[in-house]
């Protein structure tokens, strides 16, 4: 059995979905795939995840992550762990989680267009934080809710005006040498 429940953020209604134990998707409503069939109830993890993002509207860190359950494909899953490990603040580029990914596999290489297509199938959106991930060069590209919603997402963990805009990248250089952007080893180490 499937549940949902409904939260009303700033940037507009957020469901949520359970297997009963814990979270199985997370969308803004009109962007994905929550089904009129699940039955509206208030769970603990549901209790969990508002707390999160009431954390997170706030605009601070929420420090916790409630139970996920991915159903996908380990390519996927993977993506989304990586994803998962990027801390509030911070962003990595779809070709860094490629590069750490192909070291994972001991692979030489892997397609950072590959990674963005499992971004992009991502069912539980901020907390697992695909928002968080750019185009080289720090370019706002792809989310499934809108770039605008992935700028307004990125505001919030930033107070200070984003180093990026969707018409001028940085210099990429400067990506690995401020505060706001750590060296990708520090953001996608696996966490014991």
């Amino acid at each position: 059995m499937e549940y949902a429940y409904r939260y009303a953020s700033p940037l507009g209604g957020i469901t949520m979905t359970s297997d009963g134990k814990s979270l199985t998707g997370l969308s803004f409503d009109g962007h994905g795939s929550s089904s009129p069939k699940n039955e509206e109830i208030l769970l603990p993890v549901f209790e969990d995840a508002m707390k999160w993002l009431d954390t997170y509207f706030e605009g601070r860190s929420p420090g916790f992550t409630p139970a996920l359950r991915f159903k996908s494909t380990s390519f996927r899953e993977t993506v989304w762990k990586k994803i998962l490990s990027i801390p509030y603040g911070h962003t990595v580029t779809y070709g860094e989680i490629a590069e750490r990914i192909a070291l994972q596999y001991g692979i030489t290489r892997m397609s950072a267009q590959a990674v963005g297509a499992a971004a992009g199938c991502n069912p539980i959106l901020l907390i697992v934080p695909c928002h968080r991930v750019v185009g080289s060069g720090g370019r706002l590209t792809g989310y499934s809710c809108g770039i605008e919603i992935k700028k307004r997402l990125l505001e919030i963990e930033r107070p200070a005006p984003l180093p990026y805009s969707t018409e001028d990248p940085p210099d990429p250089r400067e990506k690995s040498s401020g505060k706001l952007f750590p060296a990708s080893e520090e953001i996608l180490e696996e966490k014991p």
